[in-house]
Formats: C-alpha cells, sequence, structure tokens
C-alpha cells in the first residue's frame, strides 16, 4: 500500500467525531510523523511540527462543511504553509553559464 493511501485510511477512522481530541488524533499523528521522516525531513522540525498540529487539533470543533479527517488536513496544511511560508520563491537564472 502507498504511504499516502496508508496515511488516507487513518485519517478516515476520524469519521463521525463532532470534536478531535487526543484519543481520536494520535494515530493520526503518528502517520504524518512517519510520513515526514520517510521524506527525511529534520526530526527537530517533525517534532515541533507535530506539538503545533496537536495543539491546534485538540479540541478544535469540527466544521460542519467538513469531516473530522478534512478539518486536520486543514490544520496539517495551515501548519505547513506557517511553516515553510506563503510566499512562492522564484528562481532567479544568470544571464551567462558559469566558467
Amino acid at each position: 500500500m502507498k504511504p499516502y493511501r496508508k496515511t488516507a485510511a487513518r485519517l478516515q477512522n476520524l469519521r463521525g467525531q463532532g470534536t478531535l481530541t487526543e484519543e481520536n488524533i494520535g494515530e493520526a499523528m503518528r502517520e504524518i510523523r512517519v510520513a515526514l521522516l520517510e521524506a527525511d525531513v529534520n526530526l527537530n522540525v517533525v517534532r515541533d511540527l507535530i506539538e503545533q498540529i496537536r495543539v491546534k487539533a485538540i479540541g478544535t470543533e469540527v466544521l460542519t462543511a467538513l469531516s473530522p479527517s478534512e478539518q486536520v488536513v486543514k490544520i496539517v496544511r495551515d501548519e505547513l504553509i506557517a511553516l515553510l511560508g506563503k510566499d512562492t520563491a522564484r528562481f532567479k537564472f544568470a544571464s551567462q553559464r558559469p566558467r
């Protein structure tokens, strides 16, 4: 099974929850942690990011337009954007090749 499918399957376990709790997001956080570490993200960055996601997610009321798993994905996305930045970096190409 591909890693993203495994993570998506774990997030589906959050279905039917009205509030995100420590118990129902614990497994999702483990999957996200493993996926980031497998992608060679620095361990300290992973720890900080997971903690920030956990703090934001626990006790969050699930929005009516989203399922609980979509709510977690939204929180993860928002935290990744905060970590990486909103702006798009542009490459600056040299006018001449290096010698």
